[in-house]
């Protein structure tokens, strides 16, 4: 493959007979193809598709003099804050203005204005911005005291200025970092409280009048506006998390997840894709952002899919898929998961051991339908002498396994996230020390302390911006009123209550980040579930999960076309077949909302705002395991109408309703998708053929 990925806008429109990989030359893997593992896309292509896609990866490059080290002492600094209020916390209020000042201070400094601005100086306008976001944390500090005392949290002139102030430098800070999209819905909902009481509003919008001291009080002077859980989980959990993945970054662990796939599945049938999947969910939950996923690992992995066979559309698909997966997949699940524990008050281990099942059916479905793809088409794995060896890969570094190890050893003992981040920071420098390949020294703990910083800046802004729609839903009757609307359209039933909220969930993903997403979803939309007496555990991790995979459902799939920017593929059409491979993804959360022990949790007779739950009984945890896994693997075959042997429209028809009925719980729907998903697959085995070689991939 050449050193640089197709444009796909100036690339001409390929008929399926171009693309049918059976009227070309050494169309398998097994016949004269290199088996070279070092097939990299150049990385100025993917970084100019990174930029393309994904706005936080625009930023500046300065390479020397005092205004370089004056960032990266700054970033240190900052990470080094987060580690001592760890341990010693400020009170909530002030803990949150420093992250926030500051870090929106680190934005202006980092991120231009617009695509076109200087990526090697800072603008003299950004030196303003800079000065202008520290100010608000500086008054807050200053006046903190009066604040909590002797004015009872009601604002002045002063702190409606400086309120201002802090807005307008979140808006635009956010604006460069998430793009245009989110400032702008926080700016409509900001306008809200202003004209709320006026005649023009429908009857349920009507709320009594709110003044500047109002509106900017509840933004500034409380923890319900832009200090909200939102940033508290920002300040106490993800940050550390992020700082963890960086402290991994550096020790080498993405070349250890990216070795230890290609030693485990690259020789087996279809094993790139396998790879892929492996290694884009293991970097996906440490890293948290699906497309700079796609992009690092994919520059890998989308070469060697189309080496043994596979078409460019579904390469750059299966790399979207694991890459969005791994925001769902325990025990770091990306920062969304840390925002749903300051949410719901539930325990983040609680959450983690919830969101495993459903994990690993997703990242099934997805591997099934790599691997019925792969049997289909007759492709062949890498040849294992190009291949690293298990042993040699642990030996090297497998030791970087420990520190996850020892996190989850930690969150199982109950300790407090933030200690259990923090001690497996340090504890990661010491592992790595073990071996030469990974030893981190004085410089790589400097580096990892900047990396983390900067990386943190998307997710903290994320949470910022989305502080003001909090405080205004606070503020007003608004979250109410939504959460009548969707009871209402849902008309008493819960299956198009579930529907209206994954519309909602999803056409909001498409738009944001995940994580704005969910807690704009799951402040509205997820009270409306409550009304069925659905666990809050349940409610939130439904629209969790839509907020994700909105990333790869058209029309707006910034994910999938972001592999299609690496494979040369059809961004649609790349699109289209990323949402089928996550087709699992999309059927899982409505079958933990009517099986609860999918979660591992019992809320019978709880409380729907229960925050601790019995572990069901071991029977219904093997039953509905068992189920789902061969509902979700019969899935995949109807999908890819393949399993043995290949299968008729009808044979796949049926197959279908062999596995939804599987999936869907009850003993007698469970029964009867047994008994047919057994006898088509008995069927398919004794009437299978060799592997057609007449369709593309």
């Amino acid at each position: 493959m050449n050193s640089k990925a197709t444009n796909h806008s100036s690339a001409p429109h390929m008929s399926s007979d171009d693309t049918d990989l059976s009227k070309q030359p050494n169309a398998h893997a097994d016949t004269d193809v290199d088996n070279s593992v070092d097939n990299d896309v150049d990385p100025n292509v993917t970084q100019a598709i990174l930029e393309k896609y994904d706005r936080e990866s625009i930023t500046r490059h300065i390479t020397q003099g005092p205004v370089k080290y004056f960032i990266a002492g700054i970033c240190i600094l900052y990470s080094l804050f987060h580690l001592y209020v760890t341990f010693n916390p400020m009170p909530a209020l002030l803990q949150r203005a420093v992250h926030l000042g500051v870090g929106f201070a680190l934005i202006f400094l980092i991120f231009p204005a617009s695509k076109k601005s200087s990526r090697k100086q800072v603008a003299w306008y950004d030196w303003i911005w800079f000065l202008l976001s520290l100010t608000g944390v500086t008054y807050l500090i200053y006046e903190y005291q009066d604040i909590v005392t002797s004015r009872g949290g009601m604002a002045n002139q002063m702190d409606v200025i400086f309120s201002i102030i802090t807005v307008i430098c979140v808006l635009e800070g956010s604006r460069r970092i998430t793009g245009l999209i989110l400032p702008i819905l926080a700016s409509i909902f900001l306008l809200y409280p202003f004209v709320s009481h006026l005649d023009f509003m429908p009857d349920r919008l009507l709320t009594r009048p709110y003044d500047f001291g109002d509106i900017f009080g509840q933004l500034f002077l409380k923890t319900e506006g832009l200090y909200s859980v939102a940033i508290g989980a920002s300040v106490t959990f993800i940050f550390l998390f992020i700082l963890f993945g960086a402290f991994l970054a550096r020790s080498g662990m993405g070349q250890l997840f990216n070795d230890l796939a290609l030693a485990l599945a690259g020789d087996k049938k279809g094993g790139p894709a396998k790879v892929a999947v492996i290694s884009s969910g293991f970097m996906g939950s440490i890293n948290g952002s699906a497309l700079s996923n796609v992009v690092s690992t994919g520059a890998f992995t989308i070469p060697l899919m189309k080496k043994v066979g596979y078409h460019k559309d579904f390469a750059g698909a299966v790399e979207a898929s694991a890459s969005v997966g791994g925001q769902i997949l325990p025990p770091i699940m990306g920062a969304s998961a840390f925002i749903m524990a300051e949410t719901t008050g539930l325990p983040y281990s609680t959450i983690a051991l919830a969101a495993l099942l459903p994990a690993v059916l997703y990242y099934l479905g997805v591997i099934a339908q790599v691997h019925f793809r792969a049997g289909r088409r007759d492709l062949k794995g890498i040849a294992k002498e190009s291949l690293p060896q298990v042993k040699e890969v642990l030996k090297a570094r497998g030791h970087m396994l420990l520190p996850i190890v020892f996190l989850i050893y930690l969150l199982i003992k109950n300790v407090p996230v933030g200690y259990a981040a923090a001690y497996t920071i340090g504890f990661t420098v010491v592992v790595s020390l073990l071996r030469k390949e990974t030893r981190m020294g004085f410089a790589d703990i400097l580096g990892a302390l900047e990396d983390g910083a900067r990386q943190s800046l998307a997710v903290m802004a994320a949470c910022a911006v989305v502080g003001i729609i909090i405080g205004v839903v606070s503020l007003t009757s608004f979250g109410t009123v939504m959460t009548s609307a969707i009871v209402t359209l849902g008309a008493g039933s819960l299956l198009l209550t579930l529907i209206l909220t994954m519309l909602a969930s999803m056409v909001l993903g498409m738009g944001l980040p995940s994580i704005p997403a969910y807690i704009i979803t799951a402040t509205m939309a997820a009270p409306a579930l409550a009304g069925f007496n659905i666990p809050i555990l349940s409610a939130h991790m439904f629209v969790f999960y839509f907020g994700v995979f909105a990333n790869i459902t058209p029309p707006v799939c910034l994910a999938a076309f972001a592999g299609a920017g690496i494979s040369g593929g059809d961004p649609m059409k790349t699109g289209y077949l990323a949402l089928k491979l996550a087709l699992a993804g999309f059927i899982v959360p409505f079958m933990f909302i009517y099986n609860p022990a999918m979660l591992m949790i019992d809320p019978t007779g709880l409380a729907v705002t229960a925050k601790d739950y019995p572990i069901p009984p071991i029977i219904d945890i093997v039953t509905v395991v068992l189920t789902s896994v061969t509902g979700v693997i019969a899935l995949s075959a109807a999908l890819e109408g393949y399993f043995k042997g290949s299968m008729n429209f009808l044979t796949r028809a049926i197959l279908a309703i062999g596995a939804l009925l599987l999936i869907y719980p009850g003993l007698m729907t469970g029964l009867a998708g047994g008994i047919i998903v057994l006898s088509i697959a008995i069927f398919n085995v004794r009437t299978s053929k060799k592997p057609t070689t007449s369709l593309s991939v």
